[in-house]
């Protein structure tokens, strides 16, 4: 079955950047668009991030410039960079997958999460 494990998150100052990792496994992982959603507390999932099996990249406004979304598709693994963290992206950070190619639509599985906290 669709297996997804994030991690990589870490307390961090604000300014600082860090490096999430979602290993995937049980499904072709290649033929799939993949996408990063973060829930802050009290809030709702925000997509933030995707990319294609095209490797083609799609940001939110609110990462955009900062976060960098890429995939290695020999190693089955989708990674985030972020960079110049501010304290308001303090959230658990997911990964999920896409029931098709193109990150368009509602998202599927997504794993346990990895929380990130930034401080001020």
């Amino acid at each position: 079955q669709v297996q997804l494990v994030e991690s990589g998150g870490a307390l961090v100052q604000s300014g600082g950047s860090l490096k999430l990792s979602c290993a995937a496994s049980g499904f072709p992982f290649s033929r799939y668009a993949m996408t990063w959603v973060r829930q802050a507390p009290g809030k709702g999932l925000e997509k933030i991030a995707a990319i294609s099996s095209e490797m083609i990249t799609t940001y939110a406004d609110s990462v955009k410039g900062r976060f960098t979304i890429s995939r290695d598709n020999a190693k089955d693994t989708l990674y985030l960079h972020m960079d110049a963290l501010k304290p308001e992206d303090t959230a658990v950070y997911y990964c999920a997958k896409y029931p098709s190619g193109t990150p368009s639509g509602f998202f599927g599985a997504r794993g346990q999460g990895t929380q990130v906290t930034v401080s001020s």
